[in-house]
């Protein structure tokens, strides 16, 4: 459930600040009020207060001078700047010193009321995902694995740490190289499973027939070379989790007994004839689309909706630039300990490189990016020279990745083409811009400030 946040309205405008304030109470926020600037101040020293809705001009401390002092107070109080001047130099200058967002006024109060809920969400998400490393670390698990900055990786962690306590199976998506497994092992970890096995199979290094009998066992006598009876995966992960990696790429026939083990909770031996069971929670992870693998035929369509009862999607590196810096932080200080080189960071010019580069091979390739540079520096600091590339992707490339490109990545690419061109066409003019484009105003302010 999102918090309900204490919210003080900071307008020097009367009847607009009880506006704002009847309306918020109408949806059951603890509103408090400051007629200026200094007493915003002194309430944020005295009261505990989660979100301002400042306005930028105002008697005695402009909001300006407010945002930065209250964030010097309090940097985790968050603050929507109003202003009615809505320049995009005002928007950029308070989303610089802290401002979470701003809006222009007069306040459209559904759209203020959305810019509240987005917040709620995020403070509702770090206050989970601390409680859930807490848990972790209770448990004496390291966390220095899972590294992130963005609000995407933020959900993704969340949501496994919400999913962790049920039995659900769970199916986890994402391109090679994002972190499933760590993601899958996160999961155990804060399960009621933890203190039994995860078990970790690789589905597409194994073939057909080695694939069942690592997953089932087998009797002795069963093929050739089966010299004696070998306990399968299942049996071994009994009362814990069993990960199955690349599960996109199992064979018809696996896929069967898969289905029936998840329908039944039972199985058979390779070569035997005695029906066994196993408390298992099966967690799978594929980078393959098995909804176009359904299409083909070369993924039954009754096993995704058992193994997808409850999914989740790992963005790619290139879609969460904001965990570049802390991964690339991490990975050089493992690395430059374990080579014993006393390495302590690197030039603003290679960070720019590491940001530019798109990370097909996403976490991976960025891991084995950095120390490939710790390997080959001599220096204290990691340069430009020492990564594998000289700058971003060549044209050529990056239409090549285009094609590759996402849906949610190809409507936003139209959406900004056609905002563009309606602004052009209509000189700027937002309001005829949004009829242009068959949207109200509101949805095209929107949009503006979602692509800058």
């Amino acid at each position: 459930m999102m918090q309900k946040l204490h919210i003080l309205i900071v307008e020097d405008g009367k009847s607009q600040r009880e506006l704002l304030r009847d309306f918020l109470r109408e949806q059951e926020y603890d509103v408090s009020e400051a007629p200026d600037g200094e007493n915003a101040i002194d309430k944020v020293k005295n009261v505990y207060v989660d979100l301002l809705l400042l306005d930028y001009k105002m008697p005695k401390a402009n909001g300006m001078q407010v945002l930065e002092t209250v964030k010097r107070i309090n940097p985790e109080i968050d603050v929507i700047m109003m202003t009615a001047y809505g320049t995009i130099d005002t928007a950029v200058a308070a989303m610089k010193a802290g401002a979470a967002d701003y809006i222009t006024k007069p306040v459209e109060l559904d759209e203020l009321l959305l810019q509240i809920d987005r917040i709620s969400e995020r403070r509702t998400l770090v206050r989970e995902n601390e409680i859930l490393r807490e848990e972790m670390r209770e448990k004496g698990v390291t966390t220095d694995q899972i590294i992130f900055e963005s609000e995407a990786m933020g959900e993704v962690v969340n949501l496994a740490g919400r999913v962790a306590e049920s039995h659900a199976t769970m199916l986890i998506l994402g391109e090679s190289g994002t972190g499933k497994e760590l993601i899958a092992k996160l999961v155990h970890t804060v399960s009621p499973r933890s203190n039994r096995p995860m078990i970790t199979v690789n589905c597409a290094a194994l073939s057909e027939n080695l694939l069942e009998s690592e997953l089932f066992g087998h009797e002795k006598g069963a093929f050739t070379g089966a010299a004696g009876k070998r306990i399968g995966r299942f049996e071994e992960a009994d009362g814990g989790s069993l990960f199955l990696d690349e599960i996109g790429d199992i064979s018809p026939a696996v896929q069967v007994k898969l289905l029936r083990f998840l329908q039944e909770r039972e199985f058979q031996r390779v070569g035997g004839n005695q029906t066994l069971h196993a408390d298992v929670r099966m967690i799978s992870a594929t980078h393959r689309n098995l909804r176009e693998r359904i299409s083909a035929d070369a993924f039954r369509e009754d096993l995704y909706y058992r193994l997808n009862v409850v999914s989740i999607e790992i963005p790619s590196l290139r879609e969460r630039k904001e965990d570049i810096p802390p991964l690339a932080e991490h990975f050089l200080k493992r690395f430059a300990t374990d080579s014993g080189k006393d390495i302590q960071g690197m030039t603003p010019e290679a960070r720019d490189l590491l940001m530019k580069y798109d990370y097909p091979g996403n976490v991976r390739e960025l891991e084995n990016i950095v120390e490939r540079a710790v390997v080959i520096t001599r220096g204290s600091l990691i340069s430009a020279k020492d990564l594998p590339f000289s700058g971003i992707p060549s044209a050529p490339h990056q239409r090549a990745k285009k094609t590759l490109r996402t849906l949610r990545e190809a409507v936003e690419e139209l959406e900004r083409e056609m905002i563009q061109n309606a602004l052009k066409e209509t000189g700027n003019h937002q309001t005829k811009a949004a009829g242009f484009l068959g949207i109200s105003e509101r949805m095209l302010r929107y949009k503006l400030k979602k692509y800058a």
